[in-house]
C-alpha cells in the first residue's frame, strides 16, 4: 500500500488517518503544535478544566462508525456518551423561558405551547416537518458523497419547501432563515430560537439560505450528546485509535510546502529542511494556508471550483469566557442555556457592520456540564460562556475584550444563580485574528445547499492529483460530525479512487 502524509492533527485529519491505516497504508501525521485535536482543546487551571472548542457532540453515529470501521472496540468502550436532557434551556429577550426535551418532537411542541402560548409549538413542529424534507433532499450529496463536479446544482436549488406567504396581493416564499422566522413561525421568540442555530456557526440568518433549516432538525432528530470528561476525551480516543493502528505522529513539526512530481503530489517539505516522500498528501488546513503550501507546485487552489467564494470574506469569530465557580450546580441545572440577545436586530447588524455608540449584548451560550472531572471537587463548578461576534470588532484593543467579557457575564447571570458571588476567577479566550488578513480565523459552518454556492466548501479532491483536503474548511464543512465525515470521504477517495461515491 501507499505512503500517506497528513498535514495537521485535527479531528478530520485523524479520522482519515485511522481509516487509511486500517486499509494498509503507512500514515504519518505532521502537526506544527505539540498536541492533537485541532480546535478540540482543553484549558486547565487550579484543578478546573474547560473545553475551549466544541462543548457538545451532534450525530455521534459519525464517530461510532469510525470506531467500528477501525477496530473491535466500539466508541462507547473508549468514551462515555451522555445524552443531554433537556437539550437546551432558552431565555428570550422578554424574559420568557423554555426547556426543550432532547430528540423529542412531541415534547418540544408541548414545551413551546406551554411556554410561548397555544399554537407556537405546532408552528415549530410543522417547521420541523419541512426541515426534515430539506434534510432528506440534501443529506446524501452534502454529507455522504464527495462534492459533485456539477456542484452548481446544489448551489442553485433550494431544498426547503417554503410555505406561500401572501402580502399586498403578492405571494412570496421564504428563501432565507430570517424569512422563515418572520413569515412561517410568526413569533419573535420562535424566530430567535431558529436564528440561534445559525448564529452558533457564525451565520447571519438574513443571508443564510432556508436550507439551514436542517441545523435545528439535526438536533431534534438525532439528539445532543456530551462526552464525560469533556469533548477533549473524544479527541484523545480518536488519537489513541490512530496510534493503535500504527499511525505515526510527528508533533512540533511544520509542513512548509507540498511537493509535486510528474504532475501529482509527491510528498511534503518540513520547516527543518527535510523532504518526505509520499504517494498521497492529506491536508487538514484552511484553504489560504493550503494555497500557500502548494504555490511552489504551480497549482493555485484558493479558487478551486469557485465553491469557496463565500469563505473569502472575514467570518464572525467566537469569544469564549471560562468561569471557575465555588459551589456545585443546583439541582436540575440545564447543561446548556441559550440567553438570547435583548435586541436581535442590532445583533445581526453588528455581525456584518460592527460599530455604534454603545455595546450590544449578543446571544450567549452557557455550558454547565456538571461533570466532576472538570472541577477540583464536588464543591466547585466549571462553566463555559461563548458568543459569536464580528471579526472586525477591534480585537487588538484590550478594551474590546473587557467590554465583551462583561456582556457575556451579564448574560450568564440569567443561567447561573448567584454567579457574581460564586465567581472565583474567569479566563477570556479572545478570537485570534487571521495573520494573512483573509479572515480564516473565523468559524466554519456545515455545508448548505442554495445560496449560490457561498455556503458550500472546497471539494476533498484538488486540482493537484494525489492532494486531498480534510477537516472543517473542506467538504462537508465545519463541526465535529462534519469533520469526521470529511475523514471518511477522503479515505474512500484514496482507497477506492475517483469512482468512490460515499457510503451506501
Amino acid at each position: 500500500m501507499g505512503r500517506i502524509a497528513v498535514i495537521g492533527a485535527g479531528m478530520g485529519a485523524m479520522a482519515a488517518a485511522a481509516r487509511l491505516a486500517v486499509a494498509g497504508h503507512r500514515v504519518t501525521v505532521y502537526e506544527r503544535t505539540e498536541t492533537y485535536g485541532g480546535e478540540v482543546r482543553r484549558f486547565e487551571r487550579d484543578g478546573f478544566a474547560f473545553d475551549t472548542g466544541p462543548g457538545l457532540l451532534p450525530l455521534p453515529a459519525v464517530y461510532r462508525d469510525l470506531f467500528v470501521k477501525t477496530g473491535k472496540e466500539p466508541l462507547e468502550d473508549c468514551v462515555e456518551l451522555v445524552q443531554v436532557d433537556p437539550s437546551a434551556r432558552h431565555v428570550f429577550a422578554d424574559g420568557t423561558e423554555v426547556s426543550l426535551p432532547n430528540a423529542s418532537r412531541a415534547g418540544v411542541v408541548t414545551a413551546l405551547d406551554e411556554a410561548l402560548g397555544a399554537g407556537a409549538g405546532q408552528r415549530w413542529g410543522d417547521f420541523l416537518v419541512r426541515a426534515r424534507e430539506a434534510w432528506d433532499r440534501t443529506r446524501r450529496p452534502l454529507l455522504e458523497e464527495p462534492l459533485w463536479p456539477n456542484w452548481q446544482v446544489l448551489a442553485e436549488r433550494e431544498p426547503y419547501p417554503s410555505v406561500p406567504h401572501k402580502k399586498l396581493l403578492r405571494t412570496r416564499r421564504a428563501s432565507t432563515l430570517y424569512e422563515i422566522g418572520a413569515w412561517e413561525l410568526r413569533d419573535e421568540r420562535l424566530a430567535a430560537l431558529l436564528n440561534s442555530h445559525a448564529l452558533a456557526y457564525g451565520l447571519n440568518p438574513r443571508d443564510t439560505p432556508a436550507s439551514a433549516a436542517v441545523l435545528p432538525y439535526l438536533e431534534h432528530a438525532f439528539g445532543t450528546w456530551y462526552v464525560r470528561g469533556g469533548i477533549r476525551e473524544l479527541a484523545r480516543a480518536v488519537y489513541e485509535r490512530c496510534v493503535r493502528r500504527r499511525v505515526e505522529f510527528v508533533f512540533g513539526t511544520e509542513v512548509v510546502a507540498v511537493q509535486a512530481k510528474d504532475g501529482r503530489a509527491a510528498g511534503v517539505a518540513l520547516a527543518d529542511g527535510r523532504v518526505v516522500d509520499a504517494d498521497h498528501v492529506v491536508a487538514g488546513v484552511d484553504p489560504v494556508r493550503l494555497d500557500t503550501l502548494t504555490r511552489p507546485t504551480g497549482y493555485r487552489l484558493d479558487a478551486d471550483g469557485d465553491v469557496a467564494a463565500g469563505l473569502k470574506a472575514p467570518r464572525p469569530v467566537r469569544l469564549t469566557v471560562l468561569l471557575a465557580l465555588r459551589g456545585g450546580p443546583e439541582a436540575g441545572a440545564a447543561h446548556r442555556t441559550v440567553v438570547h440577545a435583548p435586541d436581535d436586530e442590532t445583533e445581526l447588524d453588528l455581525l456584518t457592520a460592527p460599530g455604534g455608540d454603545r455595546p450590544v449584548r449578543p446571544t450567549v451560550t452557557v455550558l454547565r456540564p456538571a461533570d466532576p472531572a472538570l472541577g477540583p471537587d464536588g464543591e466547585h463548578e466549571s462553566v463555559v460562556l461563548s458568543a459569536v461576534l464580528s471579526a472586525e470588532a477591534g480585537w487588538e484593543q484590550d478594551s474590546t475584550g473587557r467590554v465583551c467579557t462583561d456582556l457575556l457575564l451579564e448574560a450568564a447571570e440569567a443561567a447561573v444563580p448567584g454567579l457574581r458571588e460564586r465567581l472565583l476567577w474567569h479566563e477570556t479566550r479572545l478570537p485570534e485574528p487571521a495573520t494573512d488578513g483573509t479572515g480564516f480565523g473565523g468559524i466554519s459552518a456545515p455545508a448548505l445547499a442554495a445560496g449560490g454556492g457561498r455556503f458550500l466548501h472546497p471539494a476533498n479532491t484538488t486540482r493537484l492529483p494525489g492532494l486531498y483536503r480534510v477537516g472543517g474548511w473542506s467538504h462537508p464543512g465545519g463541526g465535529l460530525a462534519h469533520a469526521g465525515m470529511s475523514g471518511a470521504l477522503v479515505a474512500g477517495l484514496i482507497v477506492e479512487g475517483p469512482e468512490f461515491r460515499g457510503s451506501q
